[in-house]
């Protein structure tokens, strides 16, 4: 099975160990990211979107315009824009690069970032929102007819889009959430369902619950990782950089004199609280300390080791159903550029090796 490799593109320089500075977009830095993952041999990126920064689509659209291969993956949040327009925006968005363009459907489980954009209401009627929004979407995309629509959240009259997606009826469909409400609307609708990176034992629980919440509505998703490796000659330099990356990231969260650890809302944040609760080094090389200590905002568990070493344990996941990994670094250009030109390949000899030994065997 094809795999498919995710880095990540911001509109400036930033990281747990790199503050933010200067403008909010910096063009150069968009451009060089793009070009770094373009070269790397990325298939996509992910364009975040958060309710104090800037419009992923618009940073996705400079993205596509200073590449010719490297696909999108917009993050996008349902209930802001009408999702009639929203579809027309990403279809016309998908003609212009060529058919390059891919939604991550991030509802949202933290309260107060919500309401910077005006969203009171509670996480069962955002999810309910979302399964809403995501069906008007889809209709305006697939649709040879005017069509009307009326729901709780919703209605149309003659809705229709003369523009759609370039290679086929949608767009893919990405998806991110770890609530019961969040699963039951990944099931229906996601293509590709987002976990962090958790153990083991609780990706192969996500994936079961997600299979069967998917199996009620015949699809059969299939699934993304997202991981922060962390790589280097050899296993002792590798940690040590973990090390090093940890204390910086604690330096500058006390300078700031903010604490990054909280309680956090969001299901898929309380899950990899749960796996650092376990200890700091998890499975074969799972490292949880920086999860532990920004109270897992976001992507922020580590494999690390080897390239070598990283890839077997990523190979682990694959063997339970990933197949497609969203990784990026602490150094976001320099990491870039070491996926492709050490992780990456690892990976792939893997599968290469795995797929010919099942063509001996059926032989």
């Amino acid at each position: 099975m094809n795999v498919e490799f995710i880095g990540y593109v911001g509109a400036q320089l930033s990281s747990e160990i790199h503050p933010p500075q200067g403008s909010a977009i910096d063009l150069a830095h968009i451009e060089a990211a793009a070009h770094v993952h373009e070269a790397a041999g990325f298939d996509r990126v992910l364009v975040a979107s958060h309710s104090t920064g800037p419009d992923s689509t618009l940073v996705a659209a400079y993205t596509a315009l200073k590449t010719s291969r490297l696909g999108l993956m917009i993050a996008h949040r349902p209930g802001f824009i009408a999702p009639t327009v929203a579809a027309r925006q990403f279809a016309t968005l998908d003609h212009l690069t060529g058919g390059r363009v891919a939604i991550h459907i991030i509802t949202g489980g933290d309260d107060t970032e919500l309401a910077q954009d005006g969203s009171y209401i509670n996480k069962d009627e955002r999810y309910a929102r979302t399964d809403e929004y995501l069906d008007v979407m889809i209709q305006e995309w697939s649709s040879l007819q005017p069509f009307d629509h009326q729901g709780p959240y919703y209605k149309y009259d003659k809705a229709f889009s003369f523009v759609k997606p370039l290679l086929d009826k949608t767009l893919p469909i990405y998806f991110g959430g770890s609530s019961s409400a969040a699963i039951e609307v990944a099931g229906k609708h996601a293509d590709i369902y987002a976990l962090w990176g958790e153990t083991l034992a609780q990706v192969q629980a996500a994936l079961t619950e997600v299979r069967a919440s998917a199996a009620r509505y015949g699809r059969s998703p299939r699934f993304s990782l997202s991981l922060r490796p962390i790589i280097a000659e050899t296993e002792e330099e590798a940690w040590a950089r973990a090390s090093h990356i940890l204390e910086s990231a604690r330096a500058i969260s006390q300078k700031s004199g903010v604490s990054e650890a909280h309680q956090p809302q969001n299901a898929g944040s309380q899950r990899l609280l749960e796996a650092a609760a376990k200890g700091k080094r998890l499975d074969k090389r799972l490292w949880t300390e920086m999860a532990a200590l920004t109270g897992a905002r976001g992507n922020s568990t580590s494999l690390v080791g080897t390239p070598e070493q990283v890839a077997e344990a990523m190979f682990d996941y694959y063997d339970l159903g990933i197949t497609t990994f969203l990784i990026r670094g602490y150094d976001p250009l320099e990491d870039a550029k070491a996926y492709g030109r050490e992780l990456i390949p690892r990976f792939k000899a893997l599968l290469a090796a795995r797929s010919a030994q099942s063509s001996v065997a059926a032989e």
